[in-house]
């Protein structure tokens, strides 16, 4: 198919032609209600005399397992024999949930296994029959375009092209390439239009109306391209990937990996991170900060007169952090030094100073001097899990500095986080700090706030961290932290 570059007007004029096409935006379902259709269906054929909780109960349980499965899920390529040995699960599940709660216990067993038997090949049949019937009429929906996807692709090499038109060649996949984004890229060689730059992709999403997108491999170095991918998964868009060295991942590929003609797309989790999620994140840090403040009150007492008597007052150290979206806030912690002495926005450690006491050493230790956070957590400052706030001085220049630090302000900061539990704190290096804490974000969940909640309970009671250099006492000179703190 012909390619070249678009002017101004041509990009109004698909831009106008886009948005006056719509389709529908998943597949998953139209296949539930297949399926739950197929097993009603199957009851009412075969067996009349199996009892609506039976039936149901096996309905239910057979989307489920076909959930779990991922045979709801979107995906390019549709077809019933690349899904048959999971569908023949399910299909089992539902069976062995006719024979135990379908027929009567006084039934002789012989005529009860023969009844579920006959029940489960005859849902297999009906089911297989209604995906392959299905799977038909979603491909030639897709063909016709009420089902497409327009998709943008990023990356003008080799492989951007040859997946372009392996798209245009086969609708069927669902997705139609409607152009592509590169930087030095010359638009005669291209199968569809040369919409922009890199740094464009965020426009031509917006004023296509474009929600997918693949990363192909393109002119931009990798920690560039992850930027606009992080972009991409904030504004939940369906983000693929061509993965290097796919030529041999051969057939037996993941969930989330499909092939289109000889080409190997990874589709990614979409980020979880939504508004909903984070209100019941948020609920729980309420929730939780309220409860330890009133159950720690005794400690919290206690540690202020300890503190109070060793260095005097003020008690609590007051100290300026950068939070989620690069907003500032005051954090709270105990005093460990003398207020002339405490540690200042330029000064990197003070795990080891002499200027210490024994109070101060202990609640440093122990992180006791970290408790009055709760605070911050119930004021909404923090959270109970995520990414260590830093100072604003040191956040700027790690930014500059450290691939990918910034993007770690994606998410409200936290108590305790994931690379505090994997012993990056102290003298670690800040690039893994970063990565671990980016890590987290893209794949939070709430079970991952509780494992890290119960990993911090045992990364507390080790006396120190393991540790990949010495700890420091130093003065930053000019703001520049150590190089054992820069590099790994």
């Amino acid at each position: 198919m012909g390619g070249g570059g678009t002017c101004l007007g041509g990009y109004e004029s698909l831009q106008q032609s886009i948005h006056a096409r719509s389709g529908l935006s998943g597949i998953g379902p139209i296949l539930v209600v297949s399926d739950l259709a197929a097993v009603l269906a199957t009851g009412f054929w075969i067996d009349r005399g199996l009892w609506p909780v039976a039936l149901g109960s096996a309905a239910l349980a057979l989307a489920l397992v076909a959930r779990s499965l991922g045979l709801y899920q979107s995906r390019l390529v549709l077809s019933v024999l690349e899904d048959l040995p999971a569908l023949l699960v399910a299909i089992t599940t539902g069976g062995l949930l006719v024979l135990g709660l379908g027929l009567e216990p006084s039934a002789p067993r012989g005529d009860a296994l023969v009844r579920a038997g006959t029940f489960t090949a005859a849902l297999a049949v009906v089911l297989v029959g209604a995906r392959a019937v299905g799977y038909a009429l979603l491909r030639a929906g897709r063909r016709r375009g009420a089902l497409m996807h327009r998709v943008l692709i990023v990356g003008t090499d080799g492989m951007g092209i040859r997946l372009a038109r392996a798209l245009q060649s086969d609708p069927a996949t669902g997705l139609s390439p409607v152009g592509f984004v590169d930087d030095d890229a010359d638009p005669r060689t291209l199968p569809a239009p040369l919409l922009g730059d890199l740094r464009s992709l965020p426009r031509v999403m917006r004023d296509l109306n474009i929600h997918d997108v693949v990363f192909a491999w393109g002119a931009r170095t990798d920690d560039q391209t992850i930027a606009l991918v992080r972009h991409c998964q904030e504004q939940q868009y369906q983000v693929f990937v061509i993965p290097r060295f796919f030529e041999v991942m051969g057939l037996d590929r993941a969930r989330r990996v499909e092939v289109v003609s000889d080409v190997s797309l990874v589709r990614l989790r979409r980020w979880a991170v939504r508004p909903g999620s984070m209100f019941v994140k948020r609920a729980i840090d309420i929730a939780a900060s309220a409860a330890a403040l009133l159950v720690l009150a005794p400690l919290l007492a206690g540690t202020a007169l300890a503190v109070r008597r060793e260095v005097g007052s003020p008690i609590i150290f007051r100290q300026t952090r950068v939070g989620r979206g690069g907003r500032t806030f005051e954090l709270l912690k105990f005093r460990s030094m003398a207020a002339s002495r405490e540690q200042g926005d330029t000064t990197w450690n003070i795990d080891t100073s002499d200027r210490l006491g024994s109070v101060g050493r202990f609640i440093r230790r122990t992180g006791i001097d970290e408790l009055p956070q709760l605070w911050n957590i119930l004021r909404g400052d923090m959270s109970l899990v995520g990414p260590r706030p830093e100072r604003p001085h040191f956040v700027e220049q790690f930014s500059e500095d450290t691939p990918g630090y910034r993007h770690r302000h994606r998410m409200r900061t936290g108590l305790t986080g994931w690379a505090q539990v994997n012993d990056l704190r102290g003298d670690t290096a800040i690039d893994d700090r970063a990565r671990a804490d980016n890590y987290y974000i893209t794949n939070w969940s709430l079970w991952g706030d509780v494992k890290i909640v119960m990993r911090t309970v045992r990364t507390v009671a080790r006396r120190e961290p393991r540790k990949q250099g010495e700890l420091m006492d130093l003065v930053v000179e000019a703001g520049t932290p150590p190089d054992s703190a820069r590099a790994g």
